[in-house]
């Protein structure tokens, strides 16, 4: 895998989002071959390590499959080598930009996902409205059905938080980004209701860092971490319009230290939850 830019500028945009057609047919082509063999989605979903609702959304063409899984699947599905070829040429869902749809199929089979993010509040945590409120202020302007696409994606990886209970999710956010009142007091009250609601489950765990830290280890800017199936770690780091997956062992480890350096700096988790609490009954 390739270190730097995913992709940059005008080109990594590109213009449009990318058609799900793709998705659909390959999901087609899975759900065919999973019938020919005489496979329940359940048998299928077991021998491939998925659930039987995950592979019903890549059948439906709603979820992109994860790295891996063509390979797992023709060692089940008759080894025609038919998915691996057809597996090269998907394009995620619209709604998501260019450069960051090969860290969200990443993301779809990770065991361990951490966030730091001191700009916006992540995707996996965001609100319709809170959805909204960005793409206002978004240039060139979007229209409604490009901020409908959007959340419409979002709203799919959300679903990771849920549908994946064995995956540890941690986020470290900002003070700031809930007191700057993105989008009003209304949106920024349905926000907070919705991020103490997904301190609730067991596999999620949310720290704030104080609007004032005299020692902090991301100051060079968001993060994101995972950990696959097999034990790989990979980091993305973004920018404005640009996007960098990071393989590199080396640079990943770093990340991983700045990382936990910021745990221990953070708010424990039900002290975050405290300050959330006062940050709303304050609005």
């Amino acid at each position: 895998m390739v270190d730097g830019a995913v992709g940059t500028g005008a080109a990594a945009a590109g213009g449009e989002p990318e058609s799900s057609d793709s998705l659909r047919t390959f999901g087609a082509v899975v759900q065919a071959l999973r019938e020919h063999a005489g496979l329940s989605r359940e048998e299928f979903g077991d021998l491939v390590g998925l659930s039987k609702h995950t592979v019903a959304s890549i059948e439906q063409g709603r979820r992109m499959p994860d790295p891996s899984f063509g390979e797992r699947a023709e060692g089940v599905l008759g080894n025609t080598g038919a998915l691996m070829k057809a597996e090269r040429h998907l394009a995620r869902q619209p709604g998501l930009a260019a450069w960051f749809r090969q860290w969200a199929r990443l993301e779809t089979s990770a065991i361990t996902l951490c966030s730091y993010e001191c700009r916006m509040i992540p995707g996996l945590l965001q609100t319709k409205a809170y959805v909204q409120a960005l793409a206002a202020d978004q240039l060139p302007p979007l229209d409604d059905s490009q901020i409908e696409e959007r959340w419409a994606a979002r709203a799919e990886r959300q679903q990771l938080l849920r549908e994946r209970p064995n995956t540890a999710f941690s986020f470290i956010l900002e003070e700031h980004l809930f007191l700057r009142r993105t989008g009003g007091v209304e949106v920024t009250r349905e926000l907070i209701d919705h991020v103490l609601e997904i301190t609730k489950l067991r596999n999620v765990e949310i720290q704030i860092m104080p609007l004032v830290q005299e020692s902090h280890a991301g100051l060079q800017g968001p993060m994101r971490l995972l950990e696959t199936p097999d034990n790989k770690w990979f980091a993305y780091c973004e920018g404005q319009e640009s996007g960098q997956l990071v393989s590199d062992r080396k640079l990943v480890s770093v990340l991983q230290s700045r990382y936990a350096r910021m745990r221990s700096q953070a708010l424990p988790p039900k002290d975050s939850v405290s300050l959330l609490q006062r940050m709303r009954g304050d609005l």
